[in-house]
């Protein structure tokens, strides 16, 4: 009864505190569907896997924390981040500016489905879903509209889109985001010679992303379109080792909490990249 009750209290304040940060300021209609497949370089679809893996994963381990068993725990615990993000789904749908997409729903389930096989199946995450995201400086140069009789800029562009406060940038900027799959080979063996929090990550991420499907946006009754060679859209691939902090031994519960949470990020290391224009680049602490 006291999880249950806990757990619609947090509920209720995530949906409250969610409606005032993204919603409230656009208008309400009916439910509607908005198929949005293929926009941002999928990255905000990459976004929902991540988001809905790590719900679960934290929901699960909640669930287990307050003494409910573990089965019973990785079920709820796979059921809760589905439903959180589903219920963002819900909430698009009654949104001016978005709607309920399918897309969404799809990767929301892949999160989540990520998790509770993994459990099922060898109580502890091999792969694991992660995000890395440091905070890009945009150009107050201007940009002339189309017609050539007002002024914008990226810096003006990417507030309007991704926010102008930190954690906003943190959680929107898709220039900014990789999202990876961070997986641990000693986990596949238990003769491996490899360090057990040792892990192998492959990245996805995006540059010069300011747009949902291209580079032109609306401003009042001026229209920009950037130059697709001077702001190629593009989409990276990276690989870099990782650590998996769950595999640290520590015998003190606080520092356990705090790996746990240290797990959702990947760590800054040296990164190979390879961008959809064919071109490699090594980064020597990629952030």
């Amino acid at each position: 009864m006291i999880i249950a009750g806990t757990g619609a209290l947090v509920y209720g304040a995530a949906v409250i505190g969610l409606n005032e940060a993204w919603y409230k300021e656009f208008d309400r209609r009916s439910f509607h569907f908005f198929n949005d497949a293929g926009q941002w370089e999928n990255m905000d679809k990459f976004g929902h896997s991540f988001t809905t893996y790590f719900e679960s994963e934290f929901c699960y381990h909640g669930l287990k924390w307050a003494g409910l068993p573990d089965k019973a725990s990785i079920w709820a615990g796979a059921g809760s981040g589905l439903l959180l993000q589903t219920t963002v789904e819900f909430l698009d749908a009654h949104s001016s500016r978005w709607g309920w997409s399918w897309p969404d729903m799809a990767y929301n389930i892949l999160g989540s489905a990520l998790f509770l096989s993994q459990q099922l199946h060898w109580s502890e995450q091999r792969f694991r879903l992660k995000i890395s995201s440091w905070p890009r400086k945009y150009s107050k140069q201007p940009i002339l509209s189309d017609d050539g009789t007002k002024e914008s800029s990226l810096y003006q562009r990417t507030n309007d889109l991704f926010g102008a406060h930190l954690l906003e940038r943190y959680l929107k900027d898709y220039n900014a985001q990789t999202i990876w799959l961070s997986v641990n080979p000693a986990s596949f063996s238990r003769s491996s010679s490899l360090p057990k929090w040792l892990s192998l990550s492959i990245g996805y991420g995006a540059d010069n992303i300011y747009g949902g499907t291209t580079n032109s946006w609306q401003e009042g009754a001026a229209r920009y379109s950037l130059s697709s060679q001077q702001y190629p859209r593009k989409r990276q691939w990276y690989l870099s080792p990782d650590i998996d902090f769950t595999h640290i031994p520590t015998s003190r519960p606080w520092l356990r909490s705090i790996f746990s949470i240290l797990n959702v990020f990947k760590v800054p290391a040296p990164t190979i990249e390879l961008n959809s224009q064919g071109n490699f680049r090594w980064h020597w602490l990629f952030l």
